[in-house]
C-alpha cells in the first residue's frame, strides 16, 4: 500500500511507463504522417472518440468502485482479525489463567492467514511462534490457517477441561475463535471470487484501443502538440485501469495492496508485549510502501 502521497503520483507513472512510451511513439509517428506527409486518412471526426472515451471513463469508474469496495471489505476484515487477535490474548490471560503458548500462537495465524491470500511463502515466523509439535500439525493441512484455530480451539477445550472452568468462560474464548474464522471466510470469499471478466478484460482492452485512436482525431486541433495532449489523456485512462485491476485483487502482491505483513507484525508485537516478551520494532515502509 503506498503510503506516501508525494510519492503516489511517480509511482502510478512508472507502473504505466510501458504502454505511455509505446503510445507516446504511436502519437509521434501520427503527427509526422499528418504535418509532414499529409495523410489525410488521419483526419477523422472528434465525436466518436470524444463519445468512446466518455463512455469508457463511466465504466472505469463503475469498475474501479467495485474494486475499491473488495479492496475495502479486505481491510474492514483484516481489522476484525486485528481486533480478534487481540480479545483473544486478553481472554486467555485473564479467563485461562495464563497459557502465553496460546498467545504466541494467536500470533502466529496473521501470518499463516496471509500467506494463505496471497500465495507467497509464510517465512519463519509461524515456526518461530509455534511449539514444534503444533507446527508440525498445522503445516500438515491444507488450510493452515484454519488448522491453527483448530488446534487452539483443542488447546482451549483441553484447558477448560484440566482446571474445570465454567462452560461459560469457554463459550467466550470459543466465540471469538468462530469471529476469526468467519473473517477467514469473508477474506477467502474475496480471493476466490475475482469480478466478472468483463470488469477485468474489456477496460484494458478498450483502454489500448483508445489511446490508439486518440490521435488520429486530435492531430487536426493540436498539431504538432498532439503527443503532450494525447499522453496526458492516455496517462490518465491507463493510470485509472491499472489502479482498478490491481485493487480488484487486494492481496495480490502489489504497492496497491493491503499492508498485510505490517498488520500481521503489529498483531505479533501486541500479543507478545502482553504477556511481556521482547518484540523487535514494526515493519517500516520500503520504498513509500508499506508491505
Amino acid at each position: 500500500m503506498i503510503v506516501n502521497r508525494g510519492r503516489g503520483l511517480w509511482i502510478i507513472v512508472r507502473e504505466t511507463s510501458t504502454p505511455l512510451i509505446i503510445f507516446a511513439a504511436w502519437d509521434f509517428i501520427v503527427v509526422i504522417l499528418y504535418q509532414i506527409y499529409h495523410q489525410e486518412w488521419m483526419e477523422q471526426p472528434a465525436l466518436p472518440v470524444s463519445l468512446m472515451g466518455s463512455a469508457l471513463a463511466l465504466f472505469l469508474g463503475m469498475r474501479n468502485n467495485a474494486a475499491y469496495a473488495r479492496w475495502w471489505e479486505g481491510r474492514s476484515l483484516w481489522g476484525s482479525v486485528t481486533n480478534n487477535c487481540r480479545s483473544f490474548a486478553r481472554q486467555a490471560a485473564s479467563l485461562l489463567e495464563g497459557r502465553p503458548d496460546l498467545a504466541r500462537a494467536m500470533a502466529a495465524y496473521p501470518y499463516l492467514l496471509r500467506s494463505a491470500l496471497s500465495g507467497l511463502h509464510e517465512g519463519p515466523d509461524p515456526q518461530r511462534l509455534l511449539t514444534p509439535h503444533m507446527f508440525e500439525r498445522v503445516m500438515a493441512r491444507r488450510n493452515k490457517p484454519n488448522a491453527l484455530l483448530y488446534e487452539i480451539g483443542l488447546e482451549v477445550a483441553q484447558e477448560v477441561a484440566e482446571k474445570k472452568i465454567d462452560g461459560a468462560v469457554h463459550g467466550t474464548v470459543d466465540r471469538i475463535l468462530s469471529d476469526l474464522a468467519n473473517s477467514q471466510g469473508g477474506l477467502e470469499r474475496i480471493k476466490n471470487t475475482p469480478l466478472p471478466i468483463q470488469y477485468s478484460t474489456i477496460p484494458l482492452f478498450v483502454t489500448h484501443v483508445f489511446c490508439i485512436v486518440l490521435p488520429l482525431s486530435a492531430v487536426q486541433t493540436l498539431g504538432w502538440i498532439t503527443p503532450l495532449g494525447s499522453s496526458l489523456v492516455g496517462f490518465l485512462f491507463q493510470a485509472l485501469d491499472k489502479s482498478g485491476r490491481d485493487l480488484q485483487e487486494p492481496f495480490r502482491p502489489s504497492v496497491h495492496a493491503l499492508p498485510m505483513l505490517t498488520m500481521s507484525r503489529t498483531i505479533e508485537i501486541d500479543l507478545l508485549q502482553a504477556i511481556g516478551e521482547k518484540v523487535g520494532p514494526p515493519i517500516e515502509p520500503v520504498n513509500d510502501v508499506q508491505p
